[in-house]
């Protein structure tokens, strides 16, 4: 189960993401998350680094789909804001579905997409269970919905033990 909980890149922020790095294992789709991830938790308002972010990485030909179980008009509204498509409704992340559906409207393969997001037991665990390359970032904010504040120190647990196996390694 723990091997499922592994993200393959863990980075500060989706800034610090190398997308040579990506191009280089043929990654040609993300499917991003959007609390925490793109957008502080319940924020519609998109700022300027983002959107250049964005912009850079289209640029490199990269795809985006916005997977998120958050309320699907706020989902769509900020879709249509960053100019990316979404899966559209409430997700279930992790449910292989969402994933699936998301690769669909990218029309990328799994060896071709990778997963962003802020959380182990939604966001990594979807993209493991499918193979797919995920890639963990840390939360833009701390305010969050109560249940995701009590699964993150569950995660907090989880995430030092995983650390501290990575850099045993090395």
């Amino acid at each position: 189960m723990i091997k499922f909980l592994v993200p393959d890149i863990y980075l500060n922020s989706v800034y610090d993401l190398d997308l040579e790095l990506l191009k280089q294992k043929n990654i040609k789709g993300i499917l991003i998350d959007l609390d925490n991830t793109l957008l502080p938790w319940n924020s519609t308002k998109i700022d300027e680094k983002m959107t250049e972010w964005l912009i850079n990485a289209k640029k490199m030909g990269f795809k985006f789909c916005i997977i998120s179980n958050n309320r699907a008009s706020r989902i769509k509204e900020c879709a249509e804001k960053l100019g990316i498509p979404a899966v559209e409704g409430i997700a279930f992340k992790p449910a292989k579905r969402v994933y699936i559906k998301g690769m669909k409207i990218l029309g990328t393969e799994k060896e071709e997409t990778a997963v962003i997001g802020d959380q182990l037991f939604t966001d990594i665990l979807g993209a493991k269970r499918l193979g797919l390359f995920a890639i963990l970032v840390r939360p833009l904010v701390e305010k969050e919905f109560f249940f995701t504040r009590f699964m993150r120190r569950i995660e907090a647990k989880i995430l030092k033990r995983v650390l501290k196996k990575e850099s045993d390694k090395n």
